[in-house]
């Protein structure tokens, strides 16, 4: 790993062990910030500002060492380097087009193999399981719509809204972000 890699991990070792309030964080007290750090990863995203974008990456990759750094220190059994061995090997095994043998064509053969590859290893027996209770409800929507291959059914808002989704799915749009400004140009004015 990187030496910075390697001194933020020992950064986090050393408020794990002599700062009080790391010392006494949990992975369920960290839940929050987990949460908040992603939303204004994406935030940051959306502004397309560049340097914001890297302090907020930072802020988030330290939610990843504090939970390791947990982990370590409670003796769950697993690091940082476990961590990052296993993303690495995730990565490796789900892109068997750059390190393996197979031939695509498209990003959309590349996401297909990810899914199976990923299904294979779940071993999930609904195509719902794995999306998170608490996603976005448009965010949901969209994983659900992308896993269930029937047209959307019923009368009602919520099922006026799930075509909707529907629909920006069709036109290749990402419903949440969609929705995200058109209410900023509504407040806006």
């Amino acid at each position: 790993m990187s030496r910075e890699f390697d001194r933020l991990v020992e950064v986090m070792r050393r408020l794990r062990a002599e700062c009080p309030w790391t010392h006494e964080q949990t992975h369920a007290s960290l839940r929050r910030y987990v949460i908040e750090e992603a939303y204004e990863t994406a935030e940051a995203i959306d502004l397309a500002d560049s340097g914001h974008l890297r302090e907020e990456l930072g802020d988030l990759l330290m939610q990843v060492v504090i939970h390791a750094a947990i982990a370590e220190s409670d003796d769950e059994g697993w690091t940082t380097d476990d961590v990052v061995r296993e993303i690495a090997d995730k990565l490796v095994h789900r892109n068997p087009h750059v390190f393996g043998d197979v031939t695509v064509t498209s990003a959309a053969e590349v996401d297909a193999n990810w899914q199976r590859l990923k299904a294979e290893r779940k071993q999930r027996t609904h195509p719902t399981e794995g999306i998170p209770a608490d996603l976005p409800a448009l965010m949901a929507a969209d994983k659900v719509l992308g896993r269930v291959d029937r047209p959307v059914e019923g009368d009602g808002l919520g099922a006026d809204l799930l075509r909707l989704v529907e629909k920006a799915r069709a036109a290749g749009l990402d419903p949440e972000a969609e929705l995200r400004r058109a209410t900023r140009r509504h407040a806006d004015g």
